[in-house]
């Protein structure tokens, strides 16, 4: 009697928060992945369309296989922004001198609001009155600006280092949490055997930084297939489609050319795709996390 009514005030606690995911998460992405399989309008019923979606999407959209392509090459940023990260946490978990205030000058860049970022970073790259034009001028590296945000060479590593600047702090609280929960007899074993740094690094503190450098992973993939916000602001995907990530063609299809039964397949494709990396890190990096050979 006693565990029934327990379970009871359990169910009576889950129910709303229960109903809201159900209503809000899984409904949306039943509905999207139907919608993904007919051809819609909201002036015209739908019809049932099969797999012509996705047909279009893998032989006939050139720009999708762009958008794909920008998008891993975001997503592969994400590991040098986690290095970076590891860098800054191990010399803040040091005995280095101010480390508090450079961990925190470092972090005071991820509460930012992604607009925010974007419209400082549109300026900074402004090829007139842009901070870094002018610094490079100063320097005598360059003597004509650089037009960064409308060269196809340099739109997208210009966006990949203004997002890695952002997310560099939330990495680096993760990575020097994790720094600081590895237990120091580790350490004292370690140099007690004549252990030298690099061994210590690579035999103690990467295993026991896997959950945390896997959680990094996972949150950057994640920023790397909705970072929407940061593109729209700088560049709207230009140009000529330079920075189009999936997020961004997925909006255009869906909002602006009303293509909602298409937008609804390439949201499909996206959300298999994130889930086949997410499976790929897990294998590669989550599994046995911790574990010290």
């Amino acid at each position: 009697m006693r565990s029934r009514r327990r379970a009871t005030v359990i169910a009576c606690f889950l129910a709303p928060s229960l109903l809201i995911f159900i209503v809000y998460r899984i409904l949306p992405l039943v509905w999207n992945v139907v919608l993904s399989f007919e051809y819609w309008s909201p002036l015209h019923p739908a019809t049932w369309a099969g797999l012509d979606n996705y047909q279009e999407m893998l032989q006939d959209d050139d720009v999708f296989w762009l958008a794909l392509w920008n998008t891993l090459i975001f997503l592969g940023s994400q590991p040098v922004a986690i290095a970076l990260a590891l860098g800054i946490a191990l010399l803040v978990n040091s005995d280095l001198k101010g480390a508090s205030v450079y961990r925190t000058i470092v972090f005071l860049s991820y509460p930012l609001m992604t607009v925010a970022v974007a419209i400082i970073w549109h300026w900074m790259y402004n090829e007139r009155g842009g901070l870094i034009n002018y610094a490079l001028r100063q320097l005598g590296i360059i003597h004509q600006p650089i037009a960064f945000l409308d060269s196809f060479a340099w739109a997208l590593p210009s966006i990949i280092i203004a997002n890695t600047w952002q997310v560099l702090g939330f990495f680096m609280i993760v990575l020097l949490s994790g720094l600081q929960n590895i237990p120091p007899h580790l350490y004292e074993a370690a140099r007690v055997d004549g252990a030298p740094a690099w061994a210590r690094f690579f035999r103690i503190t990467l295993p026991m930084l896997r959950p945390s450098v896997f959680l990094c992973l996972v949150i950057g993939m994640l920023n790397s297939f909705s970072a929407f916000d940061l593109i729209y602001v700088m560049t709207n995907g230009g140009p000529g489609h330079a920075t189009e990530l999936l997020i961004t063609y997925i909006y255009k299809q869906g909002f602006v050319s009303t293509r909602f039964d298409y937008a609804a397949a390439l949201t499909v494709a996206q959300f298999a795709i994130l889930l086949l990396l997410t499976w790929i890190a897990h294998r590669a990096v989550g599994g046995n996390a911790g574990a010290i050979e």
